[in-house]
């Protein structure tokens, strides 16, 4: 597995606000579970079709990014459903670079404040 070259704990949840978070039928499968409530109740209060999708997560209001999964937390800028979350989520970014983590790495050097965004791989690696 190539080595990280970002850390998710200093970022407020770009990924979370992307417009569509696909929920594949294993997924939706998952979260109805982690509530202990139906498939059926489940697409009905968490999820909708959209762009194409059958399933996508809902969003909410947030004050970064205009909106955001609803399972994440604005305060925490945190995943309350990070156990159960979609599979399109636990796979994300697919590699060892972030765009936004890159991004912010470049703001912190143009701005030459090194408590900007911390450069710390806390992977283990």
């Amino acid at each position: 597995m190539p080595r990280k070259l970002y850390d998710c704990s200093k970022c407020p949840g770009y990924c979370c606000s992307y417009p569509v978070v696909e929920v594949k039928d294993h997924d939706a499968h998952r979260i109805a579970r982690h509530f202990g409530i139906s498939l059926k109740a489940a697409e009905k209060k968490y999820f909708k079709s959209a762009g194409g999708y059958k399933r996508v997560m809902r969003r909410k209001k947030d004050t970064h990014f205009g909106k955001i999964c609803q399972f994440f937390d604005i305060e925490a800028r945190r995943c309350t459903i990070y156990e159960a979350r979609p599979a399109s989520c636990r796979k994300f970014p697919d590699g060892a670079r972030c765009g936004y983590w890159d991004f912010l790495k470049f703001e912190r050097v143009g701005q030459e404040d090194k408590n900007y965004v911390s450069t710390t791989d806390h992977s283990g690696n």
